[in-house]
């Protein structure tokens, strides 16, 4: 697995830094979660970024010399002691999704860990600790001491020694994402939008206000006075026509659903002031205005988030393989830079400390790491599970699997002897419908910018090349993951890298997870736009292909090229 680039900060709270110049001014930070509390846009990228956290699995990872990160064996202790983080996988999902939001909104966080023998958790084994997320609000120094609010509890963090930090004490560990300008100071997506967040305020407030105000919205009903409706109790008498106005809105008025602000104000005016009646409306071009306005600062806000702004906006205007892209996208600028920056906190302040005072071999290069790859959306595989079961290269366990059965839907013996006889009985069945079309000719949809021989032909040929480059870069990382031990690794360069994946066996969540075809497709946007077809497509329709392919251990032919293309060239149609 290649190494993501961290740009975090993390440390353990000493006695040296508790009376210490602190993390500076942060009362930004209020401002930031009453912006989290009152504007659902701010809530809905928090939640989004977190809950995108909490699908991800954290591991004890070791550095290589090249750099790259591979799991530790289930039985090392690294391995035991991330295990046990936050109490397990559970825990580490609801701790991964609380820092989701405080890396977003106030850009830090707390972890408190506390052995269980002083706690006495029922959530926490005996021998175990008690893990906690705590907000900015919920943890202070006070009197050179550090306090923090668990459950409505003030509880006193003792001051750890910094020469002597004991791996078994309570801890308290700052995660932040530190500032440019002054790194212990901590920096968040939503504090350079502040101040574009308070003007969304005013403008809902206004927005609210436009909806409310009667008469802006219905104006004033001017009526001569002395005017007069014929009276429909006795003839020749005659009503006072607000007296008639009046008795319909209040019967309007009667009634809680009754839309009363839709009744204008009455103004009586003398009659050789106004000859007839007129509505005056008080509407002001500020009402159109304050509604663009606040759709734009929407758009900036989504802008200047670390995720795509149409996580935020809505993908309504994208089709599937754009959200696709988008998706990936969002989990590679937004997602794992902040799962890096709490296992960068794990690794240094949690991990290492205790690999370290159990002289632990290597300890340095062990570290806490995250694998993203169940984030990411995994297409539908189950026609193509049917293609690889008939060629024979899956189990019928692996297919049930990848179509959604399990292995109590297995036919029993007696159905498959029932199955065989009528199989005898039937004529030659009917060849699969596969998903991969094996035939040779020519996509008969084409659109008008790859119509014709010489551009179907180019357009084949075109991703055929994107395929085996791409293919002989998931070859040359291949040979430097766990797949491919070190004693290997001479004899694998003599194999061609394109077809190395033939030779090495590879789990389809490891192609994700070994990065192998990471940057594959970079020049998938140029062929689409020569032939015509849409780029996310044709990116996503060769890149699932490749992973089928690497996944299965399936060599690439160049005669399936054209089925692959079909679905872009009828979307380009």
């Amino acid at each position: 697995m290649a190494a993501r680039e961290v740009r975090a900060s993390a440390s353990r709270y000493t006695s040296r830094k508790i009376k210490g110049r602190g993390a500076g001014d942060q009362s930004w930070q209020q401002r930031a979660y009453d912006m989290y509390h009152q504007v659902p846009e701010v809530r809905f990228a928090a939640s989004w970024i977190g809950n995108a956290m909490s699908g991800a699995r954290l591991f004890a990872g070791r550095r290589s010399d090249d750099g790259s990160i591979e799991p530790v064996p289930e039985d090392h202790r690294a391995a035991e002691v991330v295990a046990q983080i936050a109490g397990g996988a559970d825990g580490q999902a609801k701790m991964l999704g609380a820092f989701g939001k405080h890396l977003t909104v106030p850009g830090e966080g707390w972890i408190i860990v506390r052995p269980n023998e002083e706690v006495l958790s029922p959530y926490s084994p005996e021998d175990g600790h008690d893990w906690r997320v705590l907000s900015v609000k919920e943890v202070r120094p006070q009197q050179g001491k550090l306090v923090a609010e668990i459950e409505g509890e003030e509880t006193v963090i003792p001051e750890g020694d910094p020469e002597t930090m004991d791996p078994d004490g309570p801890v308290a560990i700052r995660v932040w994402d530190p500032d440019p300008e002054r790194a212990i100071e901590a920096d968040s997506p939503v504090r350079s939008s502040l101040e574009l967040l308070e003007e969304l305020l005013l403008l809902n407030a206004a927005v609210k206000a436009i909806a409310r105000s009667r008469i802006t919205g219905r104006g004033l009903l001017l009526v001569p006075k002395g005017t007069r409706f014929p009276s429909s109790q006795q003839a020749g008498e005659e009503d006072d026509l607000i007296e008639v106005f009046m008795t319909i809105a209040e019967t309007a008025i009667r009634d809680p659903e009754s839309a009363a602000a839709t009744v204008p104000i009455l103004l009586e005016l003398p009659a050789d002031t106004i000859a007839d009646f007129k509505h005056v409306t008080f509407e002001s071009e500020f009402d159109e205005l304050a509604l663009k306005l606040r759709e734009e600062a929407v758009r900036r806000f989504a802008t200047g988030l670390e995720i795509p702004a149409e996580i935020l906006l809505g993908l309504g205007d994208v089709n599937h393989w754009g959200a696709w892209a988008l998706t990936s996208e969002a989990i590679r600028l937004g997602i794992e830079p902040k799962l890096a920056t709490v296992a960068y906190a794990l690794t240094n302040q949690w991990l290492r400390p205790i690999l370290e005072s159990e002289g632990v071999e290597d300890w340095h290069r062990i570290l806490v790491w995250s694998d993203t790859s169940p984030l990411r959306v995994r297409t539908n595989r189950s026609e193509t599970a049917l293609q690889a079961f008939d060629r024979g290269v899956i189990s019928a366990e692996a297919l049930r699997r990848e179509t959604g059965f399990d292995d109590a839907d297995a036919p029993t013996e007696s159905h498959d002897n029932g199955q065989n006889q009528d199989d005898d009985q039937d004529e030659t069945p009917p060849e699969p419908d596969l998903p991969v079309d094996e035939s040779e000719a020519e996509p008969s949809t084409l659109p008008a910018a790859a119509a014709g021989p010489d551009r179907a032909a180019g357009l084949v040929a075109a991703a055929d090349g994107l395929i085996w480059t791409a293919l002989t870069t998931a070859g040359e990382k291949l040979r430097k993951t766990p797949a491919c031990p070190r004693s290997e690794r001479a004899r694998a360069r003599e194999v061609e890298s394109a077809r190395l994946h033939t030779l090495l066996p590879v789990d389809s969540e490891q192609v994700e997870q070994w990065r192998l075809l990471d940057g594959a497709w970079t020049r998938a946007p140029e062929i689409a736009a020569r032939y015509g077809v849409s780029p996310d497509c044709l990116a996503a329709s060769l890149d699932n292909y490749a992973r089928e392919l690497i996944a299965a251990g399936i060599e690439h032919e160049y005669r399936l090229v054209p089925s692959l293309l079909t679905d872009c060239v009828k979307e380009a149609a």
